[in-house]
């Protein structure tokens, strides 16, 4: 069973919920909020995911602001990261194919709930296909 974490900002907060009750049957889950509508900082939560993330290294993350965009940016500080923004299935299943990525970035703002619950099945569905992209993988991981 897939361990995930979840988190979000509060712009994310509704699809985070979705998606949870989505794999709730399928994975083991650790949602680590926000909850509600009250402003927060979308890097305390990519950093609270990463963090969570660190010592699980076969676990994997959903992380949700308005557009994607900032999330992705703050979780791929953390070296042990691959944070793939998605908006598509397409997207959602290269990003595990062919980069290896850990977690799958959404904007709430910008796609709707069955896209992303589409790119959710995708991304989890679809394995690291290694060969040549793992030599590109390794290279991500070791940059200085």
């Amino acid at each position: 069973m897939l361990e995930i974490y979840l988190a979000s900002d509060h712009a994310g907060a509704q699809l985070r919920q979705a998606i949870a009750a989505h794999l709730a049957d399928t994975a083991m889950l650790h949602d680590l909020g926000a909850d509600g509508a009250e402003k927060v900082d979308y890097p305390d939560y990519a950093a609270k995911l990463a963090r969570n993330m660190q010592p699980v290294p076969a676990s994997f993350g959903v992380l949700i602001c308005g557009s994607g965009i900032g999330i992705s940016i703050a979780a791929n500080r953390f070296p042990w990261i691959r944070a793939a923004l998605c908006h598509d299935v397409t997207t959602a299943m290269l990003a595990r194919q062919h980069n290896d990525a850990n977690v799958l970035v959404l904007g709430e703002r910008l796609i709707g709930a069955a896209t992303a619950l589409a790119c959710v099945d995708a991304f989890f569905s679809a394995d690291f296909e290694g060969g040549r992209h793992q030599a590109r993988v390794d290279k991500l991981t070791n940059l200085p």
